[in-house]
């Protein structure tokens, strides 16, 4: 990334794995914890769309879209949070990870 993102990441790894440790919490269950909580951004994300579309009855038009978009932007960064944490090189490895992955779609197609 242009900006210093992965600085602002790696700093709210950094106080999610110091406020874990202090709690007495293992790695490997921060870690564990910490995917758990991409699934629940995942949930809020979903529950924005369900209401951006008025699909529940009870709820109506519950969100906007602008709702769904910070929800979505909450998950990327919980996403990355959590690379972050298990990784020391999560910047370099997501920036790797992107150019394999992309390749798949983005690869020049042979005549």
């Amino acid at each position: 990334m242009a900006d210093d993102s992965w600085s602002t990441i790696t700093a709210l790894a950094a106080r999610f794995n110091e406020a874990d440790a202090a709690l007495g919490v293992p790695t490997e269950e921060q870690h564990v914890l910490q995917v758990l909580k991409i699934g629940e951004e995942f949930g809020e994300a979903a529950q924005a769309v369900i209401g951006a579309k008025g699909t529940n009855p009870r709820k109506g038009n519950s969100h906007t879209w602008d709702d769904v978009h910070a929800e979505v932007a909450d998950t990327v960064i919980t996403g990355m949070v959590t690379l972050a944490r298990m990784r020391p090189d999560a910047a370099a490895y997501f920036a790797d990870q992107l150019k394999l992955k992309a390749a798949r779609f983005l690869a020049a197609e042979t005549p």
